[in-house]
């Protein structure tokens, strides 16, 4: 074999293990999300670029700067406060609203069914007749049947009775 033939197998061999080797595990430059794709040092200084640029602005929320830690604390504190609002010890995490809604389960289900026993004035409703009757002493109201009919013309029945 030629000197020229065992170089050409030797590239060939190290060609072979740079793709599985480097290529595999490190990847190409082609992959590289930077502008920078010729050159890996030119993609890391984009990268590094990037980083520098950050402009920390405590004033106001802003889709190019950022909060300092300490703001972002502050921020994070402030609405943990609104949220709790000034809850009892008992009921300032929504664990301690959750067992006490457990807790008191019977209770809201009596709740609800009060609700939904409720006569509606923003909604039609279908009323059993002895649900009827209960609203209207509940209010003071006569039914259709004790009030008579209402269509009746008035003026012609007067008019009538004066003959």
């Amino acid at each position: 074999m030629s000197l020229s033939t065992q170089i050409a197998a030797l590239v060939d061999r190290i060609a072979a293990e740079f793709k599985t080797g480097v290529y595999t595990k490190i990847g190409t430059l082609a992959s590289l999300t930077t502008t920078a794709k010729g050159n890996l040092v030119a993609a890391i200084n984009e990268v590094a670029g990037r980083s520098a640029g950050v402009v920390i602005d405590d004033t106001a929320p802003s889709l190019t700067k950022v909060y300092s830690s300490t703001k972002t604390a502050t921020e994070i504190t402030a609405a943990i406060n609104a949220l709790v609002d000034g809850a009892p010890g008992a009921l300032d995490t929504l664990r301690e609203i959750a067992e006490e809604l457990e807790g008191n389960a019977g209770q809201i289900t009596d709740i609800l069914s009060a609700l939904g026993n409720r006569v509606r004035f923003d909604a039609a409703q279908v009323l059993t007749a002895p649900q009827q009757l209960q609203a209207r002493e509940n209010i003071g109201a006569q039914s259709a049947a004790d009030i008579g009919d209402t269509t009746v013309d008035l003026v012609a029945q007067f008019e009538a009775a004066l003959v």
